[in-house]
């Protein structure tokens, strides 16, 4: 394990080795005017929503490093006091990425990275029409980290509107992932698309609390077979099936088969249940796998 200490290594390393190892990020896709009417748009990686009621989200233009100047959207609110945070999918990541080049003050980003600015309902800056979500913000506080180089400076921000795409809808009003094809930054020039095999779905703890890992059978605990994150979904289970419902799953076909199959060769049982539960458990077919590991625990 290497151990480094940020005070006694350059900041650029620093700023590399964070946003490598702190990722994937949500990125803010930024818009704003200043005093005269200038649009901006520059996106920004350092960025989450913070709050429901009231929404709030919180983004951050950091110094730069090479200079200690600080950038064109941080100007903007610190004068006026709104943004528009656009959130940026696959169809615009690459015009996202060129809206993050350091144009000149006063040039305006929508037209180099060919994007469309629609204007705004409760706010003077444009949102993104490409965008498939936007949100009206007023700037509620401006907090700065430090006043050298790499030193945030953190925008919070009250969401005034939302404008959404109903494109990206599901049947239910939510947003599905799938049709958002969201991006997000990871180190260096790495992105991460947010579609495929990339999205998978988790299960949230219930709300009658788990048993915990700590409660699972010893035998299954010390399983060489099942991964940390087995073990967390067979303690996310409220209870363990009784003696009864796992001696009628021995008649399950696949149970069954398997110990047909290996006979009287006891290792292999317990080998070949153990992956069956594994399998069953990534299927989130968890009361079956419960049952499939007690009954290796009886080989």
């Amino acid at each position: 394990m290497k151990t480094i200490d940020p005070k006694e290594t350059k900041t650029a390393e620093v700023h590399a080795l964070l946003l490598g190892a702190i990722a994937p990020r949500p990125i803010a896709f930024a818009s704003t005017t200043d005093l005269e009417g200038n649009f901006n748009l520059s996106p920004f990686s350092f960025f989450n929503v913070f709050s429901a009621k009231p929404p709030i989200l919180v983004f951050s233009p950091a110094r730069r490093v090479r200079d200690n100047t600080s950038k064109h959207t941080l100007e903007n609110v610190e004068l006026t006091k709104e943004v528009v945070i656009n959130i940026t999918n696959f169809d615009i990541v690459e015009q996202m990425s060129l809206a993050s080049t350091e144009y000149d003050k006063g040039i305006n980003e929508f037209i180099k990275a060919g994007l469309t600015p629609e204007a705004s309902v409760l706010v003077k800056a444009p949102r993104v029409k490409e965008a498939p979500v936007a949100f009206e913000c007023k700037v509620n506080d401006i907090i700065s980290l430090g006043p050298e180089g790499g030193a945030g400076n953190l925008v919070i921000c009250e969401v005034l509107l939302m404008h959404i795409n109903e494109s990206i809808l599901n049947e239910e009003g939510k947003i599905d992932p799938f049709k958002l094809d969201a991006v997000a930054r990871m180190g260096g020039d790495y992105y991460l698309r947010a579609n495929g095999d990339c999205i998978f779905e988790l299960p949230k703890p219930i709300r009658n609390k788990g048993i915990g890992i700590d409660q699972l059978p010893e035998f299954i605990r010390n399983s060489a077979i099942l991964t940390g994150n087995n073990l967390a979904r067979l303690g996310n289970s409220e209870t363990i099936p009784t003696d009864e419902e796992v001696a009628e799953f021995k008649a399950d076909p696949l149970v069954a088969y398997t110990f047909n199959k290996f006979g009287n060769d006891k290792a292999s049982q317990k080998k070949e249940l153990e992956l069956l539960g594994k399998k069953l458990l990534e299927n989130n077919q968890v009361q079956e796998a419960w049952k499939v590991l007690l009954l290796s625990g009886k080989v």
